[in-house]
């Protein structure tokens, strides 16, 4: 119940409005002009929750009470399809998302000991973000490329057959690297 009531909590009225990240974010009018197509249609409220993740990245929490609105759907059954389904993201992401494959293959061939490697050099636990917002670490299940077992996926691109050995030539490399996601 608790974090029912941290989501509901609703900043000031404006046109600006702010997310828990302190974001400046409004609801773009390509975004609005898709919600007004969709309002009558059946199962609309996953699909406008899929665009809404499409064009900031996750589920900004101001951006749910236009959602609300514009659909005439209470909030708490927006609220309740996002803690449903664990692919909408309410928090923004790091500029480079790391999954970590942890499928039975990938599992059995060291998954594990990539994502602890992976906690250990980033700071932080699975599902988390690092402080300067340059990487967000997710395990996965299966990403059905078995034969490269253990696989990681960095912002789409797929590094297959790796170690913990690998971790700190792969985290070099997008901190360098212009990410997709910036």
């Amino acid at each position: 119940m608790l974090s029912l009531i941290k989501f509901l909590r609703r900043p000031a009225l404006s046109n600006t409005k702010q997310n828990t990240n302190n974001d400046k974010v409004e609801i773009t009018p390509d975004l609005k002009l898709f919600i007004d197509e969709w309002k009558d249609k059946p199962g609309n409220l996953i699909m406008v929750l899929h665009r809404v993740q499409e064009t900031y990245g996750y589920i900004p929490r101001s951006i749910t009470f236009d959602v609300a609105a514009l659909l005439e759907v209470p909030l708490a059954k927006i609220y309740g399809v996002l803690t449903f389904y664990n692919f909408f993201k309410t928090e923004k992401p790091g500029r480079n998302i790391i999954q970590v494959c942890m499928g039975t293959a990938c599992y059995l061939r060291g998954g594990d000991d990539i994502m602890e490697e992976l906690e250990k050099q980033l700071g932080i636990g699975v599902n988390g973000t690092t402080k300067d917002n340059e990487f967000s670490l997710e395990a996965v299940r299966c990403l059905g490329c078995c034969g490269l077992a253990p696989v990681v996926v960095i912002n789409g691109d797929v590094h297959g057959k790796i170690s913990s050995n690998d971790v700190a030539g792969l985290l070099k490399t997008y901190r360098e690297k212009e990410s997709v996601t910036a």
